[in-house]
């Protein structure tokens, strides 16, 4: 857990950013369980870091991802989706093993650490290789397993049972990291799912307290052959098949009824904004949040994988969901700064430090009055993570992994992961 014990610590001449977005000057305390307290200058501490070149802000939360998909990270760049699926992904998810799993999400949670962000929802194959990386690198999550075989056996049929019955053994097992880390259930879509497997991860989730993991209304096909099929649209087909249990994960929902927000708001779900993917894929919607907002709809933020995204920095996504509203809605007031901070740091319990001695950092204006927004809309690097009074990184430098080692092993997986595939590109 790196080489500084768990304790106080203070940082003097620092600026402090809380949930409130509200600037603080002066020498605080950082406590192990997230709080913060003004230093009196006498408090028996782990050590003193001179804060006056950073802000210290909550950390960034990332509640849609694949981690192992660093592994496609940049492949099938200009095609179209469905090109990019048959030709780059699944080709070379058909070959996808536990340690490669391994080494694309220990790739992943370094950049998650590195770009400031302590929490990821993660859905992927292989979750008993993911969740251990989670943990022993420092960071908080929830692992979704599947629910479906992966790859699809030669008979076609997906679901031999086997894929949720490990699923269950990991439920059953607990959490992993004093807690930090948890096991979900990742059922895809509504259209890779049959009704059986949807009410089934339904089931597990009512008995393990344990957290859904869904792509809703991704894309308008996907609404479109949903609607065909039931005469429904996707979330009001899971909401009649009961699927919905309290704090679902609902990423994307860029093509969403009025209605259906509702019933996202009645069971207290997550909807994931996931505004880079859904632009990289020419989706053709994103997520409404004045809408979602309206309706009483928890939204979150999310990355997607490195596949259909190329980067996991949270501030970048929070700085194009920004945009994008505004774009989408021709309403330059929607997701100012302070609220577009608040969504992109919602429920952290953790704390990062940025430097304010970048040239992006500058002007800070007046009061630094304009250091929020250089901070979202500019930006500047990730000094210091503090999880559960842990030092995951400091001074930019992470302690909990090695980045040297996970980059050697990353480029010795993609190698070997796509001998013998070589998709086209444009």
């Amino acid at each position: 857990m790196g080489d500084d014990s768990v304790g106080l610590v203070r940082y003097t001449k620092s600026t402090l950013i809380d949930d409130d977005c509200t600037l603080r000057k002066g020498d605080f305390i950082l406590h192990p369980d997230g709080s913060w307290t003004i230093s009196k200058g006498d408090e028996d501490v782990e050590q003193t870091i001179d804060g006056s070149n950073r802000v210290i802000t909550r950390s960034m939360q990332n509640w849609h991802t694949h981690l192992p998909m660093v592994l496609n990270r940049g492949m099938g760049e200009g095609l179209t989706l469905n090109d990019w699926l048959e030709t780059n992904i699944f080709p070379t998810e058909r070959r996808v093993t536990p340690e490669f799993v391994t080494t694309g999400t220990q790739a992943g949670v370094a950049e998650l650490i590195a770009t400031g962000t302590t929490f990821a929802c993660d859905m992927y194959h292989f979750p008993e290789a993911i969740a251990p990386v989670l943990s022993e690198a420092g960071i908080r999550g929830i692992v979704c397993g599947p629910t479906t075989d992966w790859p699809p056996p030669e008979d076609g049929v997906s679901d031999s049972g086997k894929v949720i019955n490990e699923l269950e053994t990991l439920l059953r097992g607990g959490s992993l990291g004093n807690g930090r880390v948890e096991y979900g259930i990742a059922t895809h879509a509504v259209y890779t799912c049959s009704e059986e497997i949807l009410r089934r991860a339904s089931d597990l989730s009512r008995k393990y307290n344990a957290r859904l993991h869904i792509h809703t209304s991704e894309t308008r096909s996907e609404v479109a052959a949903c609607h065909s099929e039931f005469g429904m649209y996707p979330i009001e087909y899971l909401d009649s098949i009961d699927y919905f249990t309290e704090g679902t994960v609902c990423a994307h929902c860029g093509w969403v009824t009025k209605r259906e927000m509702r019933i996202l708001a009645k069971h207290g779900a997550h909807a994931v904004h996931c505004p880079v993917s859904n632009q990289k894929l020419a989706t053709g919607g994103t997520l409404s949040y004045p809408a979602m907002k309206d309706a009483g709809v928890d939204v979150r933020l999310g990355t997607d994988g490195a596949a259909s995204n190329n980067s996991l920095d949270m501030r970048a996504d929070a700085k194009a969901a920004s945009l994008i509203q505004r774009h989408d809605h021709w309403d330059a007031t929607i997701l100012p700064p302070t609220e577009m901070w608040k969504l992109a740091t919602k429920g952290s319990n953790d704390w990062v430090t940025w430097s304010l001695d970048e040239i992006s950092m500058r002007p800070r204006g007046i009061d630094d009055r304009r250091l929020l927004a250089n901070l979202l809309y500019s930006n500047t690097k990730c000094l210091d993570v503090w999880v559960d009074g842990n030092c995951l990184r400091k001074n930019g430098e992470t302690l909990t992994m090695n980045e040297e080692e996970i980059i050697s092993k990353l480029e010795e997986a993609v190698a070997d992961y796509y001998d013998g595939i070589n998709p086209p590109q444009k």
